[in-house]
């Protein structure tokens, strides 16, 4: 399969935060915020992939910053990593400031999806080649994070897993 470059899968979501969406303190669910990054991130890994795509994990999210009611949000999400059929996407959410326009980061995640057949069986997904030091990073923390998941699953054993012990050796 021919490589294809993180910026192929970008996805931007821009909404509003609307009164429906808040909580008692009038800032956004984090339900709601999971929901709208597991929209973008199905996006990017069906670009990527080409293919129907299922939510497999939400590895990470980070609730760093409220977001409050009356905000625009953005989702930036783009595949980090692909293996064999699953991907690695990671999501940025910024706000934007009402009256400067200026962005400001809000929280971050990490999804894993892997691409399926019609019968909801695991496909192969086109290799990833990362472009700028960012998406190097990531991708290169991408496969840290899967070793890590595998060992804690009992998938493999903690001696295989390389990449991982490199980081305390």
């Amino acid at each position: 399969m021919t490589p294809k470059h993180p910026i192929d899968s970008l996805t931007t979501l821009t909404d509003l935060v609307l009164p429906s969406e808040t909580n008692p303190l009038n800032n956004l669910f984090g339900g709601e915020l999971l929901a709208r990054m597991d929209r973008a991130a199905s996006i990017a890994a069906r670009r990527h992939s080409r293919r129907i795509v299922v939510t497999a994990s939400v590895n990470h999210v980070a609730f760093n910053r409220s977001i409050p009611l009356g905000s625009v949000v953005t989702i930036e999400a783009k595949v980090s990593r692909a293996f064999t059929s699953s991907m690695e996407i990671f999501l940025d959410v910024w706000i934007e400031d009402r009256e400067s326009g200026n962005k400001t980061k809000a929280n971050e995640a990490i999804y894993t999806f892997v691409a399926v057949d019609e019968t909801g069986n695991p496909v192969a997904v086109p290799p990833l080649e990362p472009q700028t030091e960012e998406e190097k990073s990531r991708f290169d923390a991408a496969l840290r994070r899967k070793q890590l998941s595998l060992v804690l699953a009992g998938k493999m054993n903690p001696h295989d897993a390389t990449e991982l012990k490199a980081l305390f050796l």
